[in-house]
């Protein structure tokens, strides 16, 4: 059977991730009957590994980061967890068997084809955004719609930490949670690939510090990539707000530098009284 061996801090991202998708799941999910006597919720570890076809000390083992793993193997885990296709390729990524597990760091400069590129979307506005989802460059229109990231501080210039802590950028998208809770399902997926950046730390402990009220949202272990969808931008000037398409591009170099981009609509809604 096909193996590889992942560094330590990746198989304790694997284990940390397989634990809380069996946690999320009840006996009834995976066609087993209940009890009345379980003191957590969940899968239990014996569950897993029974349905898995592995002994409960090596799934143990799995789950607390001190074993590598057979694609095989990990495949069948994936199976008896009911991981949907997304996470199971990130399961697969933390144990060494897809792209990205050691990912190069992205180089701190835009390249000039990025930046031309979105300078050239004269009206729709656009950001390159680092893996951690810093704002390392925007265009013209970006500006009009939202405020300045020139204005603010080098540290905080973050998309999702200024969606959650600033309020200019709230009013900007006055329906902020669903992009937020997104982005941050695809900053996981990039974060745990990357065990060793400290910028996904220090982002991480800025986001809990910051908005503790949203812990649940940073203990969640979901993952995948941003979902395009409609938004709507409220003008700066008087309120109304303007659909907009959001998507983000990944790009393919530098790896994991992404283009949010937002294509104006043509409908339009009054202000919110």
């Amino acid at each position: 059977m096909a193996s590889t061996t992942a560094t330590s801090a990746l198989r304790s991202g694997l284990g940390g991730f397989l634990r809380a998708h069996r946690e999320r799941l009840s006996p009834a999910d995976v066609g087993l009957p209940g009890t009345t006597r379980r003191r957590t919720s969940g899968l239990r570890r014996e569950e897993v590994a029974a349905l898995s076809g592995v002994s409960v000390a090596w799934y143990t083992w799995l789950e607390q980061g001190r074993v590598d793993t057979s694609r095989q193997v990990l495949d069948a885990v994936a199976r008896a967890l009911r991981l949907d296709d997304a996470s199971h390729r990130h399961a697969l990524a933390l144990a060494g068997f897809a792209p990205g597990a050691t990912a190069a760091p992205v180089p701190a400069a835009v390249e000039p084809g990025l930046r031309s590129m979105i300078d050239n979307w004269a009206d729709s506005p656009a950001a390159v955004l680092g893996p951690a989802l810093d704002l390392l460059a925007w265009n013209r229109a970006y500006v009009d719609v939202w405020p300045d990231p020139a204005d603010v501080a080098e540290e905080r210039r973050n998309l999702l930490l200024l969606l959650v802590e600033d309020d200019r950028h709230r009013r900007v998208l006055p329906d902020w949670e669903p992009v937020a809770v997104d982005l941050y399902r695809h900053l996981r997926t990039r974060a745990d690939r990357r065990p060793e950046d400290g910028g996904f730390r220090r982002l991480t402990g800025r986001l809990r510090s910051t908005r503790t009220d949203l812990d649940a949202w940073w203990a969640c272990r979901s993952i995948g990539d941003f979902t395009s969808r409609t938004v709507e931008i409220a003008s700066r000037r008087d309120g109304t707000l303007h659909p907009y398409g959001m998507t983000l591009l990944l790009t393919p170099q530098p790896q994991d530098t992404a283009i949010l981009v937002m294509t104006p609509q043509d409908a339009r809604k009054p202000p919110v009284p």
